[in-house]
């Protein structure tokens, strides 16, 4: 499997659901898949084999269950394989520190979620067109 997909981490089913029907209406062809707390994340990075792709960026939020969003950044940022992978956080949260350990633990941006659809579906469009077509990696990390 070589397809460029999404990792979304959502413990929240109304935000998934908003963020499931921005991509629709940006008429984003991408696969998500949607990892509900931050044991699930992982889960899914790390038992991946070498043969299949890493998605392209984790949109990833901070408040979760088993696992907070920071520590499942942490793990990534440890693990060889997922080091480099682009991971937006995407959050509610607007405690400068909450922003300040994101970026400390390596996050590549900082994004808070609207909460107005119309906003949210511009954003969810221009994240895609720069972290899907735009922003070059170190081939699949």
């Amino acid at each position: 499997m070589n397809e460029n997909h999404i990792l979304l981490v959502e413990d929240n089913p109304d935000d998934e659901l908003l963020a499931l029907r921005a991509f629709k209406k940006s008429k984003i062809s991408h696969r998500v898949e949607v990892a509900r707390d931050g044991s699930e994340a992982v889960n899914y990075l790390f038992r991946m084999d070498e043969s299949q792709s890493l998605p392209k960026v984790v949109l990833l939020d901070l408040k979760l269950p088993k696992m907070s969003g920071l520590d499942v950044l942490k793990a990534i940022r440890e693990y060889p394989r997922t080091q480099l992978l682009p991971v937006v956080v995407l959050t509610s949260s607007d405690e400068q520190r909450d922003m300040v350990e994101s970026y400390r633990l390596g996050a590549n941006s900082f994004i808070r979620k609207p909460v107005d659809f119309t906003q949210f579906t511009d954003l969810i469009r221009q994240l895609v067109a720069y972290w899907m077509t735009m922003n070059m990696t170190p081939g699949n990390c």
